[in-house]
């Protein structure tokens, strides 16, 4: 690596190397390779051998059907960009990629048959290509599950060189250290500013603005992210671009408006510049009564099929503690109106009256009033609590149209009270009774995380989110972690 002449504070790296895909990475890619080919084999074999079972005839022209899907399939998603390595573990992207791929090679197969007359098993067409989009698929999620466990324990991971303001570069830190699964791991910091700085909450400060090349070059980084920073403008942000391109190091620039939404964001050319447009997030009209449609129905359903479980829990309630099965509560919702939520009671009965004797044991932090091991929590309320089940009755808030089935935590007034100008956005929809902070560490998160997660939902809804938090609700409730 050299400096070569050229305007002040700009580092130019002549005749670097060019870095190659991690090994982790070509064995990643390999491994999907050979899955995706296992599964369009597995497609084509329950095709043939559900003829067999039927005692159908399978002409040749079927079996080099097969054997031509097996190995167009892996060409296929690499014509999609489903190995892309943006796209291990990190967002809809890759099965985005894959169900493209899929669906662009039964469209090219039905259409070139029909247009030359060329005779084609309707089965490999009507059924084998898609068993075999489902089944990668499938098997591209199991697989991502796997690479998210292994990068929560620190394995196949992206060097990370983070820039900007030391502020926002450790905002940065932690939010990469709270969500291992991304895959980012900073390794060290360029300031605009030194001012003697060494390091960022433990990571070496490696230079300034003209030293991110040379910061990549000695960690041997795979990206540079790029946090807020007035001072990195146009011209600045390109030279940087330039001067990483050999290395072939990637580039991220992280908005000032971090937890909006992708979809709400578009890049239009006005005038010669790219400006980023942000679209209003939508809190009424046809997507609002499509979620409250979907949560109501939900909601009912989910009644129907769980009053049993309601009768035999408040049975054990009033069986194992004096007082009712249920715990009514004032709660704050949508645009601040109150409302009464309803749970299976978990506690003694006059808990309230014991929380001030209990102020000097809360374990929670700003407005939260939390006790790990709550003295006042009974027998079964401890098993309840831990597993979600007290929350079942708020199905009838969600009937009532007062809560959603996914949203932010419904506050106490008292809470809301003590909040700022920023946090009352939490309260333009509808709590929930899961959320973001129901997926991603339940009581274990501080206040501040707790409403950045909440006010993330509020800026990225969409009926897709709330399926994807569902989904995850499941998997948090099962483990019973964070919960108490």
């Amino acid at each position: 690596m050299s400096v070569g002449a050229g305007e002040p504070g700009v580092v130019f790296l002549q005749a670097a190397p060019q870095r190659a895909p991690s090994i982790w990475t070509r064995k990643y890619v390999r491994f999907l390779r050979a899955g995706d080919v296992a599964c369009a084999f597995a497609a084509c074999m329950v095709v043939l051998g559900t003829k067999l079972l039927f005692g159908a005839y399978i002409p040749v022209e079927d079996v080099v059907a097969g054997v031509a899907l097996m190995a167009s399939w892996p060409v296929t998603m690499q014509l999609s960009a489903a190995y892309r390595e943006r796209g291990h573990g990190e967002g809809s992207e890759e099965f985005r990629a894959v169900f493209n791929g899929g669906v662009g090679l039964m469209a090219t197969v039905a259409i070139g048959a029909y247009a030359t007359q060329t005779s084609i098993a309707r089965s490999l067409v009507m059924a084998a290509l898609p068993l075999a989009l489902v089944l990668t698929l499938a098997f591209r999620f199991r697989v991502r599950k796997k690479l998210h466990l292994a990068r929560a324990h620190g394995k196949y991971m992206r060097h990370v060189i983070a820039v900007g303001h030391r502020a926002a570069v450790l905002d940065l830190i932690m939010q990469f250290r709270r969500e291992p699964h991304h895959g980012m791991r900073v390794v060290g910091v360029c300031l605009p500013r030194t001012q003697g700085d060494l390091d960022v909450d433990g990571l070496p400060v490696l230079g300034g603005l003209q030293d991110v090349a040379a910061a990549v070059s000695l960690t041997q980084a795979d990206a540079v992210a790029v946090a807020a920073c007035p001072e990195l403008d146009g011209d600045t942000l390109r030279r940087l671009a330039w001067s990483l391109e050999e290395q072939r190091t990637d580039l991220f620039v992280a908005p000032a408006l971090m937890d909006v939404a992708g979809p709400r964001i578009s890049i239009r050319p006005v005038a010669g510049m790219p400006l980023l447009h942000v679209d209003h997030p939508e809190f009424d009209g046809a997507k609002q009564i499509v979620k409250n449609v979907f949560d109501r129905v939900l909601a009912g359903i989910a009644i129907v099929v769980l009053l049993p479980a309601f009768a035999l829990i408040a049975l054990l309630i009033r069986l194992t503690s004096p007082g009712p099965a249920f715990f009514r509560q004032v709660r704050v919702g949508k645009g601040g109106e109150e409302f009464t939520v309803w749970k299976f009671r978990t506690m003694i009965v006059d808990a309230e009256r014991l929380k001030r004797a209990l102020e000097h044991a809360n374990d929670g932090d700003g407005v939260l009033f939390k006790i790990r091991n709550d003295p006042r929590i009974t027998r079964i309320g401890g098993f309840l609590r831990r597993y979600s089940l007290d929350e079942i009755p708020q199905l009838f808030n969600v009937i009532s149209g007062r809560m959603s089935l996914v949203g932010p935590r419904p506050p106490l007034p008292e809470e809301v009270a003590k909040y700022g100008a920023d946090v009352r956005r939490r309260l333009v929809v509808k709590p929930g009774m899961t959320g973001l902070w129901q997926v991603s560490g339940r009581s274990d998160l501080s206040w501040e995380e707790s409403v950045r997660l909440d006010l993330r939902y509020v800026e990225r809804w969409s009926l897709i989110l709330d399926l994807q938090i569902l989904w995850k609700t499941w998997s948090a409730v099962t483990r019973g972690e964070g919960a108490y």
